[in-house]
């Protein structure tokens, strides 16, 4: 059994959506260590060459984030209702975790953006609601925008349609839950995080991995100019999948922030690297294009995460990092070398 819930999810059946993807994939493995009886069910719109306007991929789901995983694998789309209509008749869930989503906060495709992360989730969740099954789904700390913190639920102010969109999913999720339905529904919204699995993301994955594999590369990491003030709520993976767990039997269905409430600077996690990778490269520092549209200061407001769902993070950045390290280093030999 797991240390985050007292839930036996043996003989219980999973869908995890967006499960190639970074934080599906770990949810899933999760899952596959701690109930080995479990039937977890992966749908993902694994990736093609096919791209957004901003030139970055539309989907960032790859199998190698799935290596080892010998549960149940289905490639597909979440707005494709045939789909999820023999989803529905096939399977009888237990729990949903619907990580699945257009997850570039670049991205400027508003059609595409609110048909997959607002109309393709209210679908879903008219599936959890048939099924009984709890559902647990990925908000974003993107609904603030540039609201003061600490951050905290009731005051949004999206600054794209990526927050918008799951603004909207929040939304929905609060009409549902007046409804009093047999399950809960649990959004989740995720601070900066880091960790395993992220890599496949490319050039949106943090930058803790970002700037592990320019120093191992020999070269001095690059950071904004004023990085020891730019500072973000950034979480381990971790304590995203404890989180994600502990929202399976909240108190109260609802929206919550999930983060550390300890922010920390772009440069502390140049200088944590240098330190656990055992170099003294300096920092190099580059004008930040993005001023006027970047969050200098995130901090999530987790008092009623702690107080519904139990949540309590583990993991500081230094613990983060030293965690990853072996991680990252693997992934410099095998995948960036390599150049894969």
């Amino acid at each position: 059994m797991s240390q985050y819930t007292n839930i036996d999810f043996n003989n219980k059946t999973i869908l995890i959506t967006g499960g190639a993807g970074f934080i599906g994939s770990n949810l899933a493995f999760y899952f596959q260590e701690n109930y080995p009886k479990s039937t977890i069910v992966i749908l993902d719109m694994f990736r093609s060459g096919e791209t957004l306007s901003n030139g970055n991929l539309k989907s960032f789901g790859h199998y190698k984030n799935l290596l080892g995983f010998n549960g149940i694998v289905i490639s597909g789309d979440i707005n494709d209702k045939k789909l999820l209509k023999n989803l529905e008749k096939n399977y009888k869930f237990d729990y949903i975790f619907h990580q699945a989503a257009i997850s570039d906060t670049t991205a400027t495709e508003q059609d595409l953006m609110i048909k997959t992360n607002v109309n393709a989730y209210e679908d879903l969740l008219k599936i959890a609601i048939k099924h009984k099954a709890n559902m647990i789904y990925a908000s974003s700390a993107a609904t603030y925008g540039d609201a003061p913190s600490p951050q905290t639920v009731g005051c949004e102010n999206p600054g794209n349609v990526y927050g918008f969109s799951k603004l909207m999913m929040d939304n929905i999720t609060a009409k549902y839950i007046k409804k009093n339905l047999d399950i809960s529904i649990v959004g989740l919204r995720y601070f900066n995080v880091y960790g395993a699995k992220e890599f496949y993301k490319n050039k949106t994955a943090s930058t803790v991995v970002q700037f592990g594999h320019q120093i191992l590369g020999g070269n001095t990491p690059k950071l904004f100019e004023g990085s020891d003030k730019i500072i973000r709520d950034f979480i381990y993976i971790e304590d995203v999948v404890q989180a994600n767990i502990k929202a399976c039997n909240p108190k109260k269905s609802g929206v919550y922030n999930v983060g550390t409430a300890k922010p920390r600077s772009f440069q502390d996690i140049a200088d944590i690297l240098q330190k656990e990778l055992g170099t003294n490269l300096g920092t190099n520092y580059i004008p930040n294009p993005f001023v006027g549209q970047y969050q200098f200061h995130t901090q999530a407001n987790i008092r009623s995460t702690i107080k519904n769902l139990g949540y309590k993070p583990r993991f500081s950045m230094e613990d983060g990092i030293k965690a990853y390290v072996p991680e990252i280093k693997r992934l410099y030999k095998t995948e960036v070398k390599n150049g894969k």
